[in-house]
């Protein structure tokens, strides 16, 4: 079974892009490794792991490279995480992505990878975010993250996909370690940070396991 993850810098984790698939520094330092993990201690021989996030990435940047990153690599899961940028990118330079578009975009690359690919079993992740020291100074502004991952959950029901909420399990996790033991700097998860999302992850899997 081949495991797509595609997203942002939480999915890339500062992972060697020059390194062949399946190569451990080609799954970065952050959650799919620990997932990766996860899912050989179950096999060794039964899933292949592909990271292909790319840190800074938004919604439009995913849809750009779908089909040398996504489609040409034919996963039988794929796991998106997305949205955090798009706000991002508009507090710092202008140059987010407006939610109606983020919406737009969004449903494309899921009606076209379906096309694409009809019997893969497709994963959308919340989006999160809490305080720390990338956020706190704008942290207002960074709350329409949760706006965001509002447009994530709908089309995950509307597409009959599978969602995975992640904004409340770091809340819990920040409330009892504190915030920058969860994620570094209100965005990029910690080793624990990774942690709690793979296991996260492997609960939704081990049900969508079970369907395929």
């Amino acid at each position: 079974m081949r495991i797509l993850f595609f997203g942002d810098s939480i999915t890339d984790a500062k992972r060697n892009r020059t390194a062949e698939d399946f190569d451990k520094s080609a799954f970065g330092y952050g959650f799919v490794i620990q997932t990766a993990g996860k899912l050989y201690e179950k096999s060794l021989t039964d899933y292949e792991v592909i990271n292909r996030g790319i840190g800074g990435d938004r919604i439009v940047d995913l849809y750009a490279r779908v089909k040398s990153d996504l489609w040409n690599l034919k996963p039988d899961v794929i796991s998106i995480l997305i949205g955090v940028n798009d706000v991002w990118h508009e507090i710092g330079n202008q140059n987010g992505v407006e939610i109606k578009r983020f919406d737009n975009i969004y449903r494309t690359l899921i009606k076209e990878t379906l096309e694409v690919l009809p019997n893969a079993k497709i994963i959308i992740n919340e989006p999160f975010i809490m305080k720390g020291s990338a956020t706190e100074a704008e942290f207002d502004k960074f709350l329409a993250v949760k706006d965001y991952a509002k447009v994530a959950k709908k089309i995950a029901s509307d597409y009959n996909l599978y969602y995975l909420p992640l904004q409340n399990v770091i809340e819990k996790a920040c409330e009892s370690a504190g915030n920058d033991n969860i994620l570094v700097d209100g965005v990029h998860p910690t080793v624990k940070g990774a942690v709690i999302i793979a296991n996260e992850w492997m609960k939704l899997f081990n049900k969508i396991e079970k369907e395929i």
